[in-house]
């Protein structure tokens, strides 16, 4: 366990967007408690309202701040919350861990918010002396009744930071129609990629998308396996895919990928109709072999007779 120092006052009680683990940012339903930032706090500049927590400070460091927790119903509701550090599920959401993330130390693990009352809960973020720079996502988890709402924190460590990513394992699945290819983010900032596509064939130019940004944001270190549609492919061609993929921070990469288009439906009738043909002709040939190797020929006397009587 990384050591935690809590230097907030156990007293204080507060609110951010909402988001149900391993899914976007979504309100919650009318009547819920809710869980967000609690208004003017964080390290970075921010107005009122923010969405996520902002912090960022160098190792070493202890960062506060205070999560609002808001219950508007008639009935009083008990939140018991952790933190949690964060990463991408396979497919490129956002999810977070089941462990705690020992950096985060919260004034109460489990605050009980009598009916339409607010409650103010301050945390703080331990930086370790030997972290290392740049992003490190998180959130704060509140879960009452089988219930889970997370509210995002997103924790820069002061330091030299990299935007570095690489597209790879292209490949193309000709009886969906689709194109899968892997993200792999090599840096240490959380990035939120563009991709443009082309795919190039004998006969010109079978597929041309410009850039535009995808739905994902991709987090340090993690790797999540995306596809586009291509719902009308060559019908005949041999085509090249090229994948071109940027970020901000400069990051960049590209792979290509190629595949040929057969009809083989098509081609299949064409090779059974000319098998069937070649089969219909070999019978023939056959068939006036043997009418040829049946048919008598004269007894040798009469071809004797016969070339006596044409010498006369």
């Amino acid at each position: 366990m990384r050591p935690i120092r809590l230097a907030l006052p156990a007293t204080a009680l507060l609110l951010c967007a909402l988001w149900a683990p391993a899914a976007q940012a979504a309100p919650a339903a009318s009547g819920d408690w809710t869980a967000a930032p609690a208004s003017g706090g964080g390290t970075r500049p921010s107005a009122d309202g923010r969405p996520c927590f902002y912090l960022e400070g160098a190792p070493g460091t202890v960062l506060e701040d205070t999560v609002s927790l808001s219950n508007p119903t008639g009935i009083p509701v008990t939140l018991k919350l952790r933190g949690a550090a964060a990463y991408n599920t396979a497919t490129g959401a956002f999810a977070v861990r089941q462990a705690p993330d020992p950096w985060i130390a919260l004034a109460a693990p489990e605050v009980k918010i009598p009916p339409h009352t607010r409650a103010d809960v301050p945390f703080a973020v331990t930086v370790p002396a030997g972290a290392q720079p740049g992003d490190h996502p998180a959130a704060l988890v509140a879960t009452a009744g089988g219930r889970e709402v997370g509210v995002r924190l997103q924790l820069r460590v002061s330091g030299p930071t990299l935007s570095a990513l690489t597209v790879e394992s292209v490949r193309i699945d000709k009886g969906r129609g689709l194109i899968w290819y892997a993200l792999v983010n090599r840096g240490n900032t959380a990035l939120t990629p563009r991709l443009a596509l082309r795919a190039d064939g004998m006969f010109g130019r079978a597929l041309d998308r410009p850039a535009r940004t995808l739905p994902v944001e991709l987090l340090p270190g993690q790797r999540v396996e995306l596809s586009e549609p291509w719902p009308h492919p060559p019908a005949l061609d041999r085509v090249t895919v090229h994948l071109d993929v940027t970020a901000d921070g400069g990051a960049h990469s590209t792979v290509e990928a190629s595949a040929a288009f057969v009809p083989w439906g098509v081609v299949g009738g064409a090779a059974l109709a000319l098998l069937a043909g070649a089969a219909g002709v070999l019978r023939l040939v056959r068939r006036r072999g043997r009418r040829v190797a049946e048919s008598p020929e004269p007894p040798v006397r009469e071809r004797e007779l016969a070339q006596t009587g044409a010498g006369q």
